[in-house]
């Protein structure tokens, strides 16, 4: 795995897990700027709707129904580079 990848992914679950306070999050602006510039970005897809044709996250459903999914968990997000998916977001999908 390539060390931005990494750092990209260290970076969502310090952004997951502190409180969003206006010093937290302009900082992690400034790291998402300068990730940009580098031709990264990334995406949490939490709360989304999950259906199975959906090929940019790896998904683990939890229950028996299949029906009305919803992204619960992001584990890792999902990273472009330049507009290409290097790494799709593995999560946690429950029914509604």
């Amino acid at each position: 795995m390539q060390p931005i990848i990494e750092i990209i992914n260290q970076l969502n679950l310090l952004e997951s897990k502190l409180t969003a306070s206006d010093e937290n999050a302009r900082s992690f602006n400034r790291i998402k700027q300068a990730l940009s510039e580098m031709g990264y970005s990334y995406s949490s897809p939490v709360n989304e709707d999950y259906k199975d044709t959906r090929t940019d996250v790896d998904a683990t459903i939890i229950g028996e129904s299949t029906k009305n999914l919803m992204i619960t968990k992001v584990i890792k997000p999902m990273i472009l580079q330049d507009a290409k998916i290097v790494q799709r977001a593995i999560v946690i999908v429950e029914s509604k």
